[in-house]
């Protein structure tokens, strides 16, 4: 009982810090380069207890995790020799990073832009446009619109649901996943054809 006061003690003072949005860029990073663990557990609950900052908590998230994707890309980019193998067998396989490979070089925009919007580990995607010396500005313009997509997504269902946006999320998260990857599979076709 003592422990879980003291983790709802240091909750409240996260929330009303003045380190908030930092704190929130900083975790953003981290979730984009090392831990591959969904940031929404901890920005919905946020975004309903600081409504007034709805808006900023759902940029400084997409900052965050845009410049961790950077970091990604220079990984790869400059150290793929060094790091490359390590990475690979930690959040792959080799098999799984040669076909992101080829889809890099195929349709990079794409690719970046579902793996960016579905909860798949981003650190592939961005390990993939580094080694394979893919467009940098197309890799951030993917990524930049995949994660506006998916927090500044979280923050319209905050905004409008109020304190039933985390039910309301739990429930139709994977209708939700599954439709905005039809749309971007649907963009890719189209733009394939065009």
């Amino acid at each position: 009982m003592a422990i879980q006061k003291k983790l709802k003690q240091k909750t409240r003072q996260f929330i009303e810090s003045k380190n908030m949005l930092s704190g929130i860029t900083f975790a953003s990073f981290l979730e984009s380069t090392i831990v591959p663990i969904p940031l929404e557990a901890v920005l919905v609950p946020l975004m309903q207890a600081r409504r007034e900052k709805l808006w900023q908590i759902a940029l400084m998230a997409t900052l965050g995790c845009i410049v961790g994707a950077l970091f990604g890309y220079a990984l790869g980019y400059y150290l793929f020799d060094v790091i490359g193998d390590w990475v690979i067998n930690t959040f792959s396989s080799p098999e799984q990073f040669e076909n992101v490979k080829q889809k890099m070089q195929a349709q990079g925009f794409w690719f970046v832009l579902s793996l960016g919007i579905v909860p798949i580990p981003f650190q592939i995607a961005m390990l993939a446009a580094g080694a394979t010396k893919y467009s940098l500005a197309l890799f951030l313009v993917a990524s930049a619109i995949a994660r506006s997509i998916r927090y500044f997504g979280l923050a319209l269902v905050v905004y409008y649901a109020g304190n039933q946006a985390e039910r309301l999320i739990s429930k139709h998260k994977t209708k939700t996943m599954i439709g905005l990857t039809i749309l971007v599979a649907i963009g890719w076709v189209v733009s394939t054809l065009i």
